[in-house]
């Protein structure tokens, strides 16, 4: 992935994980490769983890810690009102940038 991609994820790389937990409860790794399999290959666990934690901070998203068949408990996220609400925000957010971005590529040709 480049520079450019890379730096463009930074900015919403928490709205594709909570449009991720909309879909359904998950854990850490759970979301890891959900965002593999939808393309976004190189992101780190680790990039994953550290973003959990802040949401979680944050308040977008409930906790349950259940059990693990290795290993200590998995800690399960779940989208909250808070977090939803968030989410939609965000989805407004850029279907806004998505379009004038589209305007000044069209414009442009």
């Amino acid at each position: 992935m480049g520079k450019q991609m890379t730096e463009m994820l930074k900015g919403t790389l928490e709205g594709i994980v909570l449009a991720i937990l909309a879909g359904s409860p998950a854990y850490g790794y759970d979301i890891t490769a959900r965002l593999r399999d939808k393309g976004f290959s190189d992101i780190a666990e680790g990039t994953v983890y550290a973003l959990l934690v802040r949401i979680e901070q944050r308040g977008l998203v409930d906790v349950e810690k259940r059990p693990s068949e290795k290993g200590p408990p998995r800690k399960v996220y779940s989208l909250n009102t808070q977090g939803a609400e968030y989410l939609e925000d965000f989805w407004t957010t850029w279907s806004f940038l998505a379009g004038r971005l589209e305007q000044l590529r069209s414009e442009g040709k």
